[in-house]
């Protein structure tokens, strides 16, 4: 990666490989391949945080076009729950920081029925009830996909590790920043106060 590309991320490089954001699974779906970087001597693949940051800046320029609050972000993985707490708080969307009760999307009898007009999955395995859901009612999808995943029901996929504690933190922390941007909420990268540490969760 040379100098110029460095600068044209959303933060330093090392940023992202410390948090292991680049660090898939030992397995590669063929919707993922694109993605993929390289693999490891240890059999893991490591997925292009070239990639993951053009993604979250498409998500964040997606996401910026809805109200707030008809966005709804899930995840059924526990260290994607906090993640989502502080994202969606921040931004004024709905969440579930656990499984989606099934029907919450398409059972108006339901007590906790919704109506998002776009959905964000942490992770497309864990998160398959809410994709299905989405589906069945026709809610554009975007969703943190790892090397492993299937994304084809999903509209837009930022590549990342979706398993790891930091990992997640981070994706959530920068694509926060960026839907605050495109909301014309924050103007100034220095004016954002959260850090990566607000999102992550604890052991």
């Amino acid at each position: 990666m040379t100098e110029e590309t460095k600068t044209d991320l959303l933060v330093a490089e090392d940023v992202y490989l410390t948090s292991g954001v680049h660090i898939g699974t030992q397995q590669k779906s063929a919707d993922m391949k694109e993605f993929i970087f390289k693999v490891r001597s240890d059999g893991l693949y490591v997925l292009d945080v070239q990639q993951t940051d053009k993604r979250i800046r498409a998500a964040a320029k997606f996401l910026g076009q809805y109200k707030p609050e008809r966005i709804l972000v899930v995840s059924a993985r526990q260290y994607g729950q906090k993640p989502v707490r502080v994202f969606s708080k921040t931004i004024g969307a709905m969440y579930f920081e656990d499984r989606l009760i099934p029907g919450s999307l398409t059972n108006p009898q339901l007590r906790n029925f919704i109506e998002p007009d776009i959905i964000v999955v942490t992770d497309p395995m864990a998160d398959k009830q809410a994709i299905d859901e989405a589906l069945n009612v026709g809610i554009p999808i975007i969703a943190l996909g790892d090397a492993n995943n299937e994304t084809r029901n999903v509209d837009l996929v930022v590549p990342t590790n979706n398993k790891g504690r930091r990992a997640l933190a981070c994706v959530y922390w920068l694509l926060t920043r960026e839907v605050l941007k495109a909301q014309g909420k924050l103007l100034k990268n220095e004016d954002y106060r959260l850090t990566i540490d607000d999102f992550e969760a604890s052991l």
